[in-house]
């Protein structure tokens, strides 16, 4: 899987001699380390530097101005600039720019955001857990999952089953909840305990002559036996985004997700909703769950519960688990989990905000509109030589690239057909991001009509100019 963006047609250059020693590029090779990179490739090509931005576009230092298709990384979803939120941000920091909840101790802002996120749930939630990142988020996730069997005197429920391509963060615990292999080698992940089964992608993982439906019924004969094989009475919870993000943008067939649900409920396992992604409009439903027809256990928030404008996750946990937790804690004499910034007073003014003016705005019923037409323009693109499959939800989705579409016969991933994409669109004026061969789509929540016309416009350029080098690369 590659992540660095690429200039499209000068891949083997090395750029590093362009930036004058004092320029940021230079400063940012001699200084930084970038996450989720390829290392080699940005120490040859240097770093793209975004200067400012506005509404859905950017401009980088050179001037240039591109078109936000990811929504940063999958979290601006007011877009950039709201002058309102900056307001708020100011106004808290010189009424009060930190404020701890150890101890007992609260403030306003974490109360009022608490209150709200619990009464927006599809789930019976009775009580919320401030951190910074969906990371942490599904950190906590574990470590209260194994709290709470401690607490009830079910030691041994503590396994945790995930799905190959999900992504649930890069902590130690986290990304071992990850199923992508690049965060897994040479990190020693993942932890024991928590195992894997298959991605829910029809196209990719149907077997030759498998109808959607008997792919449905072998991944769930898959968990069941996978659950009876470990024994119910270990498995304490099994996690799921609704629309796989990082994985590929997997769209899910319609009925997994609560075929899966009844299956949990079915053992006694938690089910973990981890709405990182798809929280707060992005399918066009307040939460992906609301989209597919499921009632979690738990849930992980993160990304446009700000929209990015301040770090800020949240975990949202049913009461009867507070209750478990609160009866040890007095016999221990302390709930031993937090973080110095749970429930930051500005962060969470921050958020607050944010989902006012996304109700004042009618967002999620905008984004359920124009990601109509958003999912019909990108279907546009099926017949397209190198395109495979088209699918999303709302305004999220991917663009796979193969090399035949029946039977599907993907690309060497060596060959870095998504990367070349990726680096076209850019210099077409969109940012859009490959993973693996998937082109991924996840535009800003506010993004009109008009501005979905160029971005298609924009991919279509940078798609057709990778059909050209496939082409004369004999890759086709």
């Amino acid at each position: 899987m590659t992540y660095i963006t690429p200039r499209a047609g000068s891949e083997s250059l090395n750029l590093h001699n362009e930036f004058a020693p004092d320029s940021i590029e230079a400063k940012d090779l001699r200084t930084l380390l970038h996450p989720s990179t390829n290392l080699k490739q940005h120490s040859q090509q240097g770093p793209v530097v975004h200067e400012r931005a506005e509404g859905v576009y950017l401009w980088d230092n050179k001037g240039k101005q591109y078109l936000e298709g990811m929504a940063g990384l999958w979290c601006t979803a007011l877009g950039y600039g709201n002058e309102e939120l900056a307001r708020v941000a100011e106004e808290q920091m010189r009424k009060m720019s930190y404020s701890q909840l150890f101890a007992g101790r609260t403030n306003e802002p974490s109360v009022m955001l608490a209150e709200r996120l619990i009464e927006m749930a599809p789930m019976d939630g009775g009580r919320v857990f401030f951190g910074l990142s969906g990371s942490d988020a599904n950190d906590t996730q574990i470590k209260l999952l194994w709290y709470y069997n401690n607490a009830i005197g079910r030691p041994e429920k503590k396994k945790i089953i995930s799905r190959k391509r999900g992504y649930h963060g890069i902590t130690v615990a986290s990304g071992s909840l990850t199923g992508i292999p690049t965060f897994h080698k040479e990190f020693d992940l993942p932890l024991p305990g928590i195992m894997h089964v298959t991605c829910p992608h029809y196209y990719s993982e149907g077997m030759v002559g498998e109808s959607e439906a008997q792919f449905v019924d072998r991944l769930l004969a898959e968990l069941e036996q996978l659950i009876l094989q470990e024994g119910p009475e270990t498995i304490a919870a099994f996690i799921a985004e609704p629309i796989q993000g990082a994985g590929g943008v997997v769209v899910p067939p319609k009925d997994y997700l609560p075929r899966v649900a009844q299956l949990l409920q079915k053992h006694d396992i938690i089910f973990i909703d981890d709405e990182v992604i798809c929280g707060f409009g992005r399918t066009g439903q307040p939460f992906g769950a609301q989209t597919f027809g499921v009632r979690p256990t738990t849930m992980s928030l993160a990304k446009a519960l700000s929209s990015a404008y301040l770090p800020i996750s949240a975990v949202l946990l049913p009461e009867y688990m507070h209750d478990a937790f609160a009866s040890r804690s007095d016999e221990l004499g302390n709930f031993g989990h937090g973080f110095t910034y749970s429930g930051h007073p500005v962060c969470a003014a921050v958020a607050l905000r944010n989902l006012e003016i996304m109700d004042e705005m009618d967002l999620y019923t905008h984004a359920g509109k124009v990601g109509q037409v958003f999912q019909q323009r990108l279907r546009e693109f099926s017949d397209h030589p190198l395109v495979g499959e088209v699918r999303g939800a709302g305004l999220i989705a991917a663009v796979e690239l193969v090399k035949q579409k029946q039977p599907r016969t993907p690309f060497e991933l060596s060959a870095g057909v998504g990367a070349y994409c990726a680096a076209a669109c850019h210099d077409a004026g969109v940012i859009l991001r490959n993973l693996g061969d998937s082109v991924a789509f996840c535009p800003p929540l506010v993004i009109t009509e008009d501005q979905i016309d160029e971005l298609i416009s924009k991919f279509a350029i940078g798609l057709d100019a990778t059909l050209e080098w496939a082409s004369k690369s004999h890759l086709i």
